[in-house]
């Protein structure tokens, strides 16, 4: 799977959570990846709501939002996630703007949750800087609190 989402706005994401802490390229890197999955996975699940319900376009509902947020508020650019989205699912689907507003946004939450516990890693490993391992470790630490 190639990497859809550019790094930099995945960086500026990092960054609001690192308190300070510096980011390697590689953390970036890895966290765009783990993103991107993830958001393949939530229009993968979005589209068979659609399907279930007899559309060919996925809503925000599918997603499980009520509202839009402001998209001028997101760091992640929308068609990247565009292209995330239909990473998984069938070319017949439509992904609707407000629907691809919201992934962007529910997105932005996911990754800033994985760079808050990679900052506390990084703190409680001694070092100023957050890598790869510690976006990793985030998620080899999840699979005991599920």
């Amino acid at each position: 799977m190639s990497v859809e989402l550019p790094v930099a706005p995945v960086d500026d994401v990092i960054r609001r959570r690192a308190d300070g802490l510096r980011v390697s390229a590689e953390a970036g890197q890895t966290l765009a990846r783990r993103i991107q999955q993830e958001g393949a996975r939530r229009a993968q699940s979005a589209a068979e709501v659609a399907d279930r319900d007899g559309r060919k376009t996925l809503m925000i509902s599918d997603f499980g939002a009520e509202q839009v947020p402001d998209k001028a508020e997101l760091d992640l650019p929308i068609a990247p996630v565009d292209r995330v989205a239909r990473l998984d699912i069938d070319d017949r689907y439509r992904v609707s703007m407000d629907a691809r507003i919201v992934l962007a946004a529910q997105l932005e939450v996911y990754a800033e949750d994985i760079a808050a516990v990679a900052a506390y890693l990084a703190r409680h490993a001694g070092r100023r800087t957050i890598k790869s391992e510690d976006v990793k470790g985030y998620f080899e630490l999840k699979q005991y609190f599920e």
